[in-house]
């Protein structure tokens, strides 16, 4: 899965989400929301004199372009991102391809935890937890024991039991979130990702394929994406609910405007109905509304 999407050739090295995905981060909408966000933390930070957003996953820059025109110029805009820099993006985005070693400010990483990659682990037919392998061709196969720590989160997070059960091991993504927070030396860390809760954990797990807008086998060979769900429940946050629940509480409305403004202001009612469809379709729980938002402040 690392080669397949991080390696030469891989995935992420050739080509761009918007190509073969929808996102949050690709909306004019969400950016207001995330806009929101940057504000209280700047503000229950005191208005520091340097202030950060820092976009880790960052894909075309489509989030921080939007947040140029919503920010004013005391925000630091960093994308940090393995692709090169894309051309339409205003010289204040900082294009980078690590974290600075420390900041103050908004980390935002918007479904990033569940393309980093992890193992899937099965059950054989004799009740033991192993590895499921898998060649280049996409076929799998019963691979070696768990080690301790793998036994040990999959008893904490996702138990399997009966033959044939399937998880993926959520490990890389606690650290990998760590990892990233640890930079974070006040202010907001933000990951925003697919996922489950304990409580209703998917039954053989979720990985899975996407190439051109659909979903398809999770061939490791570098031409499809390789996603699977994050187990939300064990990230280390302060915070965890609905993508819905959390653009509400930061004052997005999908509510449809009044016809009576189409007759006064066709102009603004047309704007006004974009932004309700494009906020409707962020909280859609059947579609990105079904995201989850794992926050924690400091």
């Amino acid at each position: 899965m690392e080669r397949a999407l991080y390696g030469p050739g891989g995935f992420y090295r050739r080509e761009l989400p918007v190509h073969h995905f929808s996102t949050s981060a690709q909306t004019p909408a969400f950016a207001e929301a995330v806009a929101q966000l940057a504000d209280e933390a700047d503000e229950r930070l005191g208005r520091p004199r340097s202030f950060a957003v820092v976009d880790v996953g960052a894909g075309n820059g489509d989030l921080l372009f939007h947040l140029s025109e919503l920010l004013d110029d005391r925000a630091r805009l960093i994308a940090v991102e393995l692709r090169p820099r894309p051309r339409h993006l205003p010289e204040r985005i900082e294009w980078r391809r690590r974290l600075p070693d420390a900041f103050e400010g908004l980390l935002i990483a918007c479904e990033l935890l569940d393309n980093v990659p992890c193992d899937r682990a099965l059950v054989d037919e004799d009740g033991r937890l192993r590895y499921e392998e898998v060649n280049r061709d996409g076929a799998t196969r019963a691979g070696g024991r768990l080690d301790e720590a793998d036994e040990q989160w999959l008893a904490a997070w996702w138990p399997l039991r009966d033959p044939g059960e399937r998880a993926e091991i959520g490990r890389p993504r606690e650290a990998r979130w760590r990892e990233l927070t640890e930079r974070l030396v006040r202010g907001t860390a933000l990951a925003v990702d697919y996922g489950h809760l304990g409580s209703d954990r998917p039954e053989g797990g979720t990985m899975t394929g996407f190439k051109d807008g659909r979903s398809t086998e999770p061939v490791p060979d570098g031409s499809c994406d390789i996603t699977a769900h994050v187990a939300v429940d064990a990230i280390p946050a302060d915070r965890v609910e609905p993508q819905r629940d959390a653009l509400r509480a930061l004052g997005l409305n999908a509510t449809r405007p009044p016809m009576s403004l189409a007759y006064r202001d066709p102009t603004a009612y047309a704007v006004a109905l974009a932004n309700a469809s494009a906020t409707a379709r962020l909280m859609d729980p059947a579609g990105l509304g079904a995201q989850w938002w794992m926050r924690t402040d400091r």
